[in-house]
């Protein structure tokens, strides 16, 4: 049987039981054939004709009697010579597997990964022992902890004499007997295919069948333990004793009785003691060179990702490499779960030493592990887990009501960025600005106050969350602190804390009497702090106060008008695939790209800014700058600096991410020194942003120098330069004795052994193994490790002493390495503010530069907007374009709103004719305009919006038990509330949602409201054709309809896509029926009864009346009565003015 290769899982080989009935007959029989197969097994003997069984030590062999016997029952024939020896060496495999351990760590000897320790003493290759310099204890099992154990059945020892080939006497970590981590661990057949991912199976586990059944049946594992352990596993209870079922119950936490704690060995214990606070959370517990899911998370990861599941003698557990932990971590986080990493805090090496140094540690005999983070999907820290440069939030919200009105405090961050958001408002009856804040942040994670929150409030987060949106509800008080257990616990908890004292950040500092942000903000840190995220991302002091409808100084784009209008996610699968985020957004750096979605967010609103932009893309878009080439060749590789910054700060950057940082700094120096040597002017943004860059040679000339950047590359460690670290240089001068000493002990061992071929060689982990051709006679006490053919290998008692000594000097420079990572980030963070302030300045020049390829990108024609100011809004686009929609055969149109023209046009045509696409195209041609872009027409005039408002789509919500009209008439309400003579308003068919009288009557009153008394511009876009009728005569409503050609034979349409002046003469929905397949004889019928209702109705004769100038519109006689009710105290000055019109054109 040859080795297995590493990462090949073998098929388990289950410990034999007691002898069964055999087939063979009696056991004199059996003896006879166990001599003739006893000659078969020395078969495999090397060279120097000793047993491969027999070159080392060993537990000892199974019983043979036992193999045959079992073969007896499973098999239908005798064995052959061949199937002995495997079934042998099978055998052989499993009782080195269970009680084998090294004591370093190394856990590929544990899950039978390659395991050369057991393949290759079954095989008679060379003896290896698992540790680089010490020799494990052999004949029980050595844990991770370094303690031995004799396994389920203890062995005993052999006597050394046993053994031709001694085993080294070099000190072994441990040798306490007591009960410790390695008694939890039973044979582990590492799945090579938990590296990765497979596919989701049936949450179902699979028998696995077992070699000793002598009917081939299959046994289901066990993942309940030994009796006694599994009741309060299958009854569970959170740590206040109570039941799932009842409304209290804490679903992160874990009853578990006292006395079952005295039953737990350390390992368990340090196990137990993280997994009853993290019920809910995955846990990925560190053992070695391998993470392990225990308990009912193995179990997990067998139903969710058919992961092979090995039962501990007390606990299912499923392994994987380390480096897997990223992939792992980010299935399950995919799936919705929380994942917790528990870590090794020293090595089996320093934990010996640390026991031997301290007597109160010999009472903990087992590697100091500790929780290291809880990754969740609204809080992820590492870049290699983040796969979307925008930010991902995690909010706490806290409501209440202040004089009669809803109230909020938020309180969000981005921890990747470790940048806090907080926010007290209050709001309308429809939540306007709460949700606007939801569509604009999109929070993966939400921390609520349990049973607080109002069931509006809660209806927009589950509208606008995902499946993969993350609840957390944390109990009023105790865990959702208030105000003054927020402002106690940030005192005390120390994380504002400097040289001159605790300060609290200058934007949390101003909002210390605002008590409802406060306790939204107290929550966020009290979930952060479960998730050991809280001091790292606090310490930072990166705090903004946040707004989501900037009154003063920006287009307002509430959250209904970003759905609409698919601003960032369309309304087919809430994708970005055709939102005006995506082709907005050109910009190169992942900074860059987050700030401008705020920019989306948030376009201006003053003329003079929006004015600036535009100069600066004028001057980016200038034949004879270079600026964008040499900004975007710089900038390309720029990894995402602003994340990166926060995890140095935080200590858990990788050093070749550390380089990249460096590396990217420097990069910055050099293009933004280019940049002002290219830059014309020095008056305009572009000048500005460039003469602001801080002077980054001062704080980088430090670390050109500081340690071997490939060194750091290639090992993953900082090696400091001579000079940097004292420590570090005084413990590799040690380590350089130590070798030195090694040297001159091989020099004297070839002077005595007269041989000059002696030298020192490295077998596994093995190190310094003295290598003596096999001619040469050694001293007795030497012991051999390991031989080849020409060549044997020792170690002796002076070569062991100069090896220990080399490892705990390894050990210790290790140990100051590690402090030199921390001391090299706390320097680098010393300049916090400089490299921030760079990242802001880059991802400005990065926006403006973006907006330049954009505007050069839109094709022809495209013009620069040009803003007026005058009293009346004006919207005017020459030939515009769909933004979204930037194909060679699209129909352009001309828009004009306001100025000298009607203020809102009535939009009429056909169904599918483009009324939607026009009205959106307006709206984005001017958040384009605004954001100081071009924009795709041939000319553009207007003046600034205040406000987009949108009613489009029909859509219900039976959640919330809301109609189609209701909703269609909240929507307008907003409208018909908040819009100014500035605003731009687009109504979408209003008054669809109910009967054809009511919803006419509605739309009536709304188009007359905001035409007459609003004043603002827009699109009212409908298919009741008799409100032409209605405002013939009005001064500010201007019918328009899209262009069809019509074929009544055939019933066909023609779109043609154009916007013209006049009144559409139907909806033509009988051709749109027939174009949609609808059988004819149902069209006819429906034909017919429309031209009943139409020459029938009151509409038809209102129409007429108005036709022959007999009729005075309703709106017209509503305001007469209003002036002269009220003696014009509720009329508006535009009012009253439209109304005089409206009367002269009568």
């Amino acid at each position: 049987m040859g080795d297995n290769s590493r990462g090949t899982a073998r098929t388990p080989v289950k410990p034999m039981g007691r002898p069964k009935t055999s087939a063979l007959g009696s056991v004199g029989k059996q003896q006879s054939i166990l001599g003739f197969f006893s000659k078969v097994a020395c078969a495999g003997n090397d060279a120097s004709g000793s047993s491969p069984l027999s070159t080392v030590r060993h537990p000892p062999d199974p019983d043979q009697t036992d193999v045959l016997k079992e073969h007896a029952t499973s098999y239908p024939r005798p064995l052959r010579k061949d199937e002995y020896q495997e079934e042998r060496c099978n055998r052989h495999r499993t009782a080195l597997l269970e009680a084998y351990d090294d004591g370093d760590n190394d856990e590929e000897e544990e899950y039978g990964i390659g395991n050369k320790n057991v393949d290759n003493d079954v095989n008679n290759d060379v003896n290896r022992t698992p540790n680089r310099y010490l020799s494990p204890v052999v004949g029980g099992m050595v844990s991770d902890d370094g303690v031995t154990h004799l396994g389920e059945n203890k062995r005993k020892r052999q006597p050394e004499n046993n053994n031709p080939r001694k085993r080294s006497t070099v000190p072994s970590l441990s040798e306490d007997q007591d009960d410790q981590e390695g008694q939890v661990m039973c044979q582990w057949r590492y799945d090579p295919n938990n590296a990765r991912p497979a596919q989701a199976r049936p949450a179902i586990l699979r028998p696995t069948s077992t070699a000793s059944s002598s009917k081939g049946k299959e046994k289901t594992p066990n993942i309940k333990g030994p009796r006694g352990r599994s009741a309060w596993l299958a009854n569970i209870m959170d740590m206040e004793k109570r039941m799932p079922d009842h409304p209290e119950y804490d679903k992160s936490t874990l009853f578990i009785p006292p006395h079952i704690w005295n039953n737990f060995t350390p390992f368990e214990k340090q196990y137990w003691t993280v997994k009853q606070r993290y019920w809910d959370t995955v846990v990925f517990f560190r053992k070695g060179k391998f993470y392990e899911l225990l308990e009912n998370d193995a179990i997990l990861g067998h139903q969710l990702f058919d992961l092979r599941v090995t039962e501990r003698i007390n606990m299912p557990m499923v392994g994987f490499p380390v480096s897997s932990f990223d992939t792992w971590a980010n299935q399950f986080l995919s799936k919705g779960f929380k994942v917790a990493r528990v870590d090794e805090m020293e090595s089996a090496l320093g934990m010996e030493m640390r026991v031997r140094d301290s007597a109160a540690a010999k009472k903990h005999k087992i590697i100091r592990r500790e929780l290291g983070c809880v990754l969740t999907g609204g809080t992820l820290v590492e870049e290699a887990m983040l796969h979307d440069d925008m930010a991902t939030f995690c909010a706490a919200i806290k409501e209440s009501v202040i004089d009669d009105k809803p109230a909020f405090g938020i309180a969000f961050v981005d921890a990747a960025t470790g940048q806090f958001y907080v926010s007290q408002f209050q709001d309308d009856a429809d939540l306007t600005r709460f949700e606007t804040f939801v569509v604009q942040t999109s929070p993966r994670e939400l921390v609520l106050e349990k049973s607080r929150l109002s069931t509006k409030a809660l209806g927009i987060l589950r509208n606008h969350a995902t499946p993969m949106t993350i609840w957390n509800h944390l109990k009023p008080g105790t865990d959702f602190w208030d105000a003054d257990t927020t402002r106690r616990e940030l005192d005390s908890g120390g994380y504002f804390a400097s040289d001159k004292g605790t300060t609290w950040p200058e934007t949390l500092a101003k909002a210390v009497g605002s008590d409802l942000l406060l306790s939204a903000f107290g929550a966020l840190v009290y979930y952060l702090r479960t998730l050991k995220l809280e001091r790292s991302l606090l310490s930072r002091g990166n705090f903004q106060l946040y707004d989501p409808i900037h009154r003063n100084g920006t287009l307002i784009l509430d959250g209904q008008t970003l759905i609409n209008l698919e601003i960032f996610a369309n309304n087919v699968n809430g994708g970005d695939e055709g939102t005006l985020f995506k082709l907005l957004n050109r910009c190169t750096t992942p900074f860059g790209k987050r700030l401008f979605r705020q920019w989306v967010c948030h376009p201006l609103y003053n003329a003079q800014k929006i004015n600036e932009r535009l100069d600066a893309v004028d001057m980016l878009l200038d034949a004879d700058c270079n600026i964008r080439e040499q900004f975007s060749s710089g900038m390309t590789k720029i990894p995402d600096l602003e994340r990166l910054v926060s995890r140095i700060h935080a200590g858990t950057c990788k050093p070749d991410d550390f380089i990249r940082v460096l590396e990217s700094f420097e990069q910055i120096e050099y293009t933004t020194s280019l940049l002002r040597r290219s830059s014309s002017s020095s008056n305009g943004i572009i000048g500005r942003l460039l003469a602001s860059v801080p002077n980054l040679s001062e704080p980088l000339d430090f670390w050109k120098g500081a340690f071997d950047r490939e060194k750091a590359r290639e090992e993953g460690l900082f090696i400091p330069s001579r000079g940097i670290q004292d420590d570090f240089d005084s413990g590799s001068d040690n380590i350089d004795r130590i070798k030195s000493e090694l040297q001159t002990l091989l020099t004297k061992q070839k002077t005595a052994l007269k041989n000059r071929s002696i030298k020192f060689a490295d077998v596994g982990k093995e190190a310094y193994q003295l290598e003596v051709p096999k001619a040469v006679k050694v001293p007795k006490d030497w012991r051999q490790i390991s031989a080849t053919a020409s060549v044997k290998r020792f170690y002796f008692r002076e070569l062991d002493s100069l090896l220990r000594e080399l490892q705990e000097a390894e050990e210790i420079r290790s140990q100051v390495i590690r402090d030199i990572t921390s001391s090299f980030y706390q320097r680098f963070d010393i300049d916090s503010e400089t490299w921030l302030r760079s990242i802001h300045i880059v991802a400005q020049l990065d926006c403006l530069i973006g907006l330049a390829n954009l505007s050069s990108s839109l094709g022809e024609p495209h013009c620069r907007p040009r803003f007026v100011d005058e009293e009346r809004s004006v919207i005017e686009f020459e030939e515009l374009r769909y933004p979204c929609i930037l194909v060679d055969d699209f129909i352009p149109n001309d828009i004009k709103l306001g100025g000298d023209e009607a203020k809102m046009n009535l939009l009429t045509g056909a169904n599918a004719a483009g009324k939607s696409t026009i009205l959106r195209m307006t709206c984005n041609a001017v958040i384009m305009a605004q954001i100081g872009c071009y924009v795709p027409a041939v000319s553009a005039r207007l003046t600034p919006i205040d406000r987009i408002m949108s009613r489009l789509g029909a859509n219900d919500n039976i959640l919330a038990a809301q109609s189609t009209f209701f909703i269609e008439l909240s929507e307008t309400k907003k409208i018909l509330a908040e819009a100014t003579p500035r605003s731009l308003v687009i109504l979408d068919e209003l008054g669809r949602g109910t009967s054809s009288y009511d919803g006419l009557a509605v739309a009536q009153a709304v188009l007359h409201h905001v035409a007459s008394h609003i004043g603002c511009v827009g699109f009212f876009a409908t298919h009741y054709r008799s409100l032409a009728a209605e405002f013939d005569k009005h001064p500010e409503i201007r019918p328009r309809r899209m262009r069809v050609y019509v074929d009544d034979m055939h019933r066909r349409i023609t779109f043609l896509y154009k916007l013209e002046d006049g009144v559409a003469e139907s909806s033509f929905g009988m051709h749109c029926a027939a174009m949609c397949g609808i059988p004819s004889k149902v069209i006819e019928r429906a034909e017919v009864a429309a031209r009943e209702w139409e020459h029938t109705g009151r509409l038809k004769g209102n129409s007429e009346r108005a036709k022959a100038g007999c009729y005075i519109p309703l709106g017209v006689l509503s305001d007469v009565m209003d002036l002269l009710r009220d003696g014009g105290d509720g009329t508006t000055e535009h009012g009253v003015d439209v109304l005089l019109r409206a009367i002269e054109a009568l």
